[in-house]
């Protein structure tokens, strides 16, 4: 029987080298960066030098198996596939803010089956095998137990253009009546670990990529939420990601499509 849990020790080996890089390059790679779809949707030197560390170190420990990454693109194949983003969180990193992370999921036929999620800020370290639950720094994660809509915390994301951050501005601030309050902290990885860790009741988002919820939504879900991804959502939009405590999962996705998500 497939034991995905050896998968982890490689993603948590790799993502702690390549958290480490990271914070080393922190004074250099923010002094001069890119942009890549907006200009708000930045891209560091530190991103691209982690990516290609995690690829080389992986390279070793698996060789020929295949890398999909932010910075340098792939596919997910049949069999194992390693879904990476060097720097989740790249706004936060260039302002200083320490809620970043590096992500690295292993998938087989596309779907997480092991994951890590390494803050190089503080050393914290989140992870989860499939069918083995999910942990921080060893210790067991659970999703919150809340079943009251209007008291739940919800975290959310914006898209980088601003046509469509307005159509989302509208839905959160519909949403903002109906929770007990909202949170944005601009890092896909590490909120989809906060509904883990019971610290977010819930959390939605549009257009991310393969990097940002493969390894956290494996966590959430491990946890014990219910997680929709890309895909799955048809009343979110097709492009909707969703994690959030059982007990109020159906009512939050209610009403973000009550909120007009879908239309964003």
């Amino acid at each position: 029987m497939f034991d995905p849990r050896p998968l982890v020790d490689i993603a948590t080996a790799v993502g702690r080298e390549a958290g480490a890089l990271v914070q080393r390059m922190r004074a250099s790679a923010v002094v001069s960066f890119d942009t890549k779809s907006t200009s708000t949707d930045v891209v560091t030197a530190a991103d691209r030098a982690s990516e290609q560390l995690v690829r080389t170190r992986l390279s070793e420990l698996r060789p020929g198996e295949p890398v999909l990454g932010e910075e340098e693109g792939g596919t997910v194949v049949e069999g194992l596939t390693w879904v990476v983003d060097p720097i989740d969180g790249t706004v936060n990193y260039l302002y200083g803010i320490p809620w970043y992370s590096v992500s690295i999921a292993a998938q087989l036929d596309g779907e997480s089956v092991a994951g890590a999620v390494f803050e190089p800020a503080t050393g914290r370290l989140w992870t989860a095998a499939r069918g083995h639950g999910a942990f921080l720094d060893g210790a067991p994660l659970h999703v919150s137990a809340t079943t009251d809509l209007s008291l739940s915390l919800l975290g959310y994301g914006f898209a980088y253009r601003p046509e469509r951050r307005q159509r989302q501005a509208e839905t959160w601030a519909r949403m903002a009546t109906r929770v007990r309050d909202l949170r944005r902290a601009g890092a896909a990885s590490l909120d989809l670990c906060s509904v883990a860790a019971g610290r977010l009741d819930a959390y939605a988002e549009h257009a991310l990529g393969r990097w940002d919820w493969a390894a956290g939504g494996l966590i959430a879900a491990e946890a014990g939420a219910v997680v929709r991804l890309p895909g799955s959502s048809p009343e979110l939009g097709e492009d909707a990601t969703f994690a959030a405590a059982p007990g109020i999962a159906d009512a939050m996705y209610a009403a973000l499509a009550e909120s007009g998500f879908d239309k964003v």
